[in-house]
C-alpha cells in the first residue's frame, strides 16, 4: 500500500489550489485550512501534506499559525514551502510536524541540508519540482536548469531519505501526472518518492503504485470531488473497487 496524502495549500490564510504553480490562476476552496484537513482526516486521511505557498515565494514560513490549528488537529502532516533555514525548521518541528518538507534550500544551500538531516534527516523530505525534467526553484518561479534525475541522485548521496517528485506541467491540470517522468527518477534511486502533480484518477494511482512510487498527493481532484480520498485509498491499496 502507498501513502494517499491530501493536499492543503495555504495562501493568505485559506485553502486554495494554483494551477501550474501559477500565482495568478488561483481557486480558493476553504476560508479556512484546518477545517479542510479536518474534512479529510473525517474521511480517513492517514497524513496530510501542507503547503504554504506564501512562505514558497518569500522564502520564509509566513502561514506557520494555520499550520499550528492543522497540526494540533493530531493527525501526521508534512509540511512544506519558505523551509530554508535552521530556524524554521526547529519551528516546525516545535510545533509538532512530523515531516518537513525542503525544496529550494535543499538544492542551493548543501550546507544547510547537511545541518537538517545531522538534526533530524528521518524527519525531512526534499521536494524535486520538475518543469521539462528541469528543477525549479523559487516557489516554481525560477528554472535551476539542473535535471531531476541527477538532482534526486546526489541528494540521496548527500543523505536524503525520501522526496516527492512534483510534476509542475500536470499540477493542477487535472490530466494525470507524466508517469514516464516519475518512473525514470524513481528508478535512479533506492529511496521512497512520493508523486504529486496532476493525478485525478484511480488508474493513475494504480499506474504510479507499479512503477515505485511511495505516495500520492492528491490535491484538484479531491477539492472538484472528481476523485473521493475512499476511492484514492482503495487504489492505493491495491483493491478492487466494489
Amino acid at each position: 500500500m502507498i501513502e494517499i496524502l491530501p493536499a492543503i495549500d495555504i495562501r493568505g490564510g485559506r485553502c486554495v489550489r494554483l494551477v501550474q504553480g501559477d500565482y495568478d490562476r488561483e481557486t480558493v476552496f476553504d476560508q479556512d485550512p484546518a477545517a479542510a484537513a479536518q474534512r479529510w482526516i473525517d474521511q480517513g486521511a492517514a497524513r496530510l501534506h501542507i503547503v504554504d505557498l506564501d512562505g514558497a515565494r518569500e522564502g520564509r514560513a509566513v502561514n506557520a499559525e494555520a499550520v499550528e490549528r492543522i497540526a494540533a488537529l493530531g493527525a501526521p502532516v508534512q509540511v512544506g514551502g519558505g523551509v530554508r533555514d535552521a530556524a524554521t525548521v526547529a519551528r516546525y518541528r516545535a510545533l509538532g510536524v512530523g515531516r518537513i518538507i525542503v525544496g529550494t534550500a535543499a538544492i542551493v544551500d548543501e550546507a544547510f541540508l547537511r545541518g537538517a538531516l545531522a538534526e533530524g534527516g528521518d524527519d525531512l523530505v526534499v521536494s524535486v519540482d520538475a518543469r521539462d525534467g528541469k528543477v525549479a526553484l523559487q516557489g516554481w518561479t525560477e528554472s535551476s536548469g539542473q535535471d531531476a534525475v541527477q538532482v534526486a541522485q546526489r541528494l540521496e548521496a548527500l543523505g536524503v531519505r525520501r522526496l516527492i517528485y512534483t510534476d509542475i506541467a500536470s499540477d493542477g491540470m487535472l490530466g494525470g501526472h507524466d508517469a514516464a517522468s516519475f518512473a525514470r527518477l524513481a528508478a535512479a534511486v533506492s529511496i521512497p518518492v512520493i508523486a504529486a502533480g496532476g493525478i485525478a484518477a484511480v488508474e493513475q494511482i494504480r499506474q504510479l503504485r507499479t512503477v515505485g512510487a511511495a505516495g500520492v498527493v492528491l490535491g484538484r481532484a479531491l477539492y472538484d470531488g472528481r476523485l473521493s480520498l475512499a476511492e484514492a485509498i482503495t487504489a492505493a491499496a491495491g483493491e478492487a473497487q466494489c
